[in-house]
């Protein structure tokens, strides 16, 4: 299925406490878009890779839809929200005063003006290392101990004032949660990020 530029599948939406990274405990607004290339093996929300039999929205719906909730944050994600050109679904959200952040795997361009971007590099598609300097947030989910030496090599192509974070795998996390602990105990300019909308129980 071919997308306008004003319209994007939208898997779900919905408005909840940020549970990770930077912004953790914040209230946002979620747009969640269907359809990713990246398939990470872990992910929990695999239902969002598929475009199939989810609808296709129009921006200013969906700006609208927010700003009547309340927040004052709108995070864009995915599935891979950089597959479509959020450049109109961007603008028609700062149209309503609302601060707009991304979270991407970076490994498609990221088009559109965004207030917050955390980039999240996956193994399974590599980003492009053109993209990765607009992170301000980097967030390397650790799913194997090796993780932890592989979240090190992008530093080199990112900004000096990106903050840096180690996000333990949820259904790793007794394995590897220690391994994150003493790593950001001896490299005091990462942190760690722990999914607590899970231990929140909410969306």
């Amino acid at each position: 299925m071919k997308f306008s530029e004003t319209k994007y599948p939208i898997m779900e939406r919905f408005y909840t406490i940020q549970g990770e990274g930077v912004y953790t405990g914040f209230p946002a607004w979620f747009i969640r878009l269907a359809g990713c290339d990246v398939g990470c093996v872990w992910c929990d929300v695999k239902e969002s890779w598929s475009t199939a039999n989810y609808p296709v929205l129009d921006s200013e719906f969906l700006a609208q839809e927010a700003s009547l909730s309340g927040t004052k944050i709108v995070v864009i994600t995915g599935g891979e929200p950089c597959l479509y050109d959020l450049t109109v679904l961007c603008n028609a959200l700062h149209q309503k005063g609302l601060k707009v952040h991304l979270e991407t795997s970076a490994s498609s361009p990221i088009l559109g003006d965004f207030d917050w971007i955390c980039i999240s590099p996956k193994k399974f598609k590599a980003a492009i290392p053109s993209e990765l300097i607009k992170a301000n947030e980097l967030k390397v989910v650790v799913f194997h101990p090796s993780d932890i030496e592989w979240a090190q090599s992008f530093v080199k192509d990112i900004s000096i004032n990106c903050k840096l974070l180690l996000q333990p795998e949820w259904s790793k996390s007794n394995k590897v949660l220690p391994l994150c602990i003493d790593f950001v105990k001896k490299n005091t300019n990462w942190q760690i990020s722990l999914q607590t909308h899970k231990f929140m129980q909410i969306p």
